[in-house]
């Protein structure tokens, strides 16, 4: 047989091949291009996630706050609502879940307040904004134990910096034990909360800013509005959902947070800054009580649920005037 008729003979050979890789390659295409197939196949990472470090946790915390369940005993025997009743009649949680709801509120204020003024003078014009941009959320970046753990030297009895600055400026002539009296660890707490926060509520609203049309404000001026005017007509009630929405993320992050309460406090002096997230890690890590621990735990959740629907509601409110 010579060359060339093996040459057709392969040819030939590959001839019906083509329409089956073309018709497979096809098929791939249709695929990679159908939301039916991607949509759940990129939403399966988060949802097993949340089913792995949300949903199970939750549905375990509830079993366990009705059994009598400790670090020593896991078996789950069922006490019914004894739990729930022994942390009513305690006078700790009660000081913790008020200590709860003034430091979300204060921190929820300044932090709104602040964020404003700060994406103000983001969006300015001015040189190196993008570097004064990244300085400002550096506190947001560093991760939350380091801060607090920064946060406790400033705040120390005998090397605060913080004192020392104050010594200088002839405002304070001793040491101030910021974090061994009621008043002021409480204020430190809200102060280092409302630092971490600010970061994140200021490029929120600095977006909504940026999003409002730039016609409306030089017109404004063009009719004589001054800067005042502009921000209190023209600026706060288009920019309220966002405020808004940065009010809600503190919230959350604030009502949820342990960590600078952990680390600057333990919950002391005498659980003047005692909050729940904590109240609940000490009762069922360091105490041992799993089940008390918790049904304390299981408290933030209808709190938070109910001040985030009241917020949403607000915010849809707001969007439709």
């Amino acid at each position: 047989m010579t060359s060339s008729s093996s040459n057709t003979l392969e040819q030939r050979a590959a001839t019906p091949r083509a329409p089956l890789q073309r018709g497979a390659g096809e098929a791939r295409a249709r695929i990679a291009d159908r939301e039916s197939v991607l949509a759940p196949l990129f939403l399966l990472p988060a949802v097993v996630y949340i089913i792995g470090l949300v949903v199970i946790p939750f549905f375990l915390a509830i079993a366990f706050s009705f059994t009598d369940v400790t670090a020593g005993d896991a078996s789950l025997d069922w006490v019914g609502f004894r739990n729930f009743d022994a942390i009513l009649h305690d006078s700790v949680f009660w000081q913790s879940l008020k200590n709860t709801v003034i430091i979300t509120v204060i921190t929820v204020v300044l932090t709104v307040v602040l964020a404003k003024a700060l994406a103000l003078l983001l969006v300015a014009d001015f040189r190196l904004k993008y570097l004064v941009r990244f300085l400002v959320l550096l506190p947001w970046t560093t991760p939350i134990a380091l801060a607090a753990v920064a946060w406790l030297w400033m705040l120390d009895s005998t090397y605060s910096p913080i004192d020392w600055v104050l010594r200088q400026l002839g405002l304070l002539t001793g040491n101030t034990v910021w974090l061994g009296r009621d008043h002021l660890a409480m204020a430190s707490v809200i102060a280092v909360q409302t630092w971490r926060i600010v970061p994140l509520a200021a490029v929120i609203v600095m977006a909504g800013l940026m999003s409002i049309p730039d016609d409306v404000n030089d017109a404004a001026a063009i009719d004589g509005a001054g800067f005042w005017r502009r921000l209190w007509e023209i600026t706060i009630p288009l920019n309220l959902p966002v405020l808004a929405v940065a009010g809600l993320f503190g919230a959350i992050l604030t009502f949820t947070d342990m960590t600078v309460v952990y680390i600057l406090t333990k919950g002391g002096p005498a659980n003047a800054t005692q909050v729940l997230p904590s109240y609940a890690f000490f009762k069922s890590i360091d105490g041992g009580d799993l089940a008390q621990g918790a049904a304390i735990a299981l408290f933030l959740f209808p709190l938070l649920l109910a001040g985030v629907v009241a917020i949403l509601r607000a915010v849809r409110r707001m969007e439709t005037m």
